[in-house]
């Protein structure tokens, strides 16, 4: 959990190129869309005054995001826009991974690559 809060920056700058570049299928761009506007917006799940577990939701979104993009988005267009080494995004996917285990992989095949 601690890499993706570190990562979350570079993460932001990684989801924003990616949004613009016309190769990235139009389900990962709503689904990037979607959690930027949710991450972004005051109401959350876990309100963020309620401290360690106010970052929760948004982090599990990351992680969502992140894990997803790695499965179903070809990796070198992310490392394309990805800041750091290749080694660096790996290490952010691993926690990422972790964390959206709970999330169905057919889900994340649905939200990120819009099929079923």
């Amino acid at each position: 959990m601690r890499a993706l809060l570190r990562a979350l920056p570079d993460i932001a700058r990684t989801v924003a190129r990616l949004a613009a570049d016309p190769i990235l299928p139009t389900a990962a761009k709503v689904a990037l869309a979607a959690a930027v506007v949710y991450l972004v917006s005051p109401i959350d799940l876990i309100p963020d005054f309620i401290p360690v577990l106010g970052a929760l939701d948004d982090v599990l979104v990351a992680a969502i995001v992140v894990d997803g993009l790695l499965n179903w988005v070809d990796r070198g267009l992310v490392l394309k826009y990805w800041p750091g080494s290749a080694d660096s995004l790996e290490r952010v996917a691993r926690a990422a991974r972790l964390l959206a285990a709970w999330v169905p992989r057919r889900l994340k095949a649905r939200i990120f690559a819009g099929k079923e």
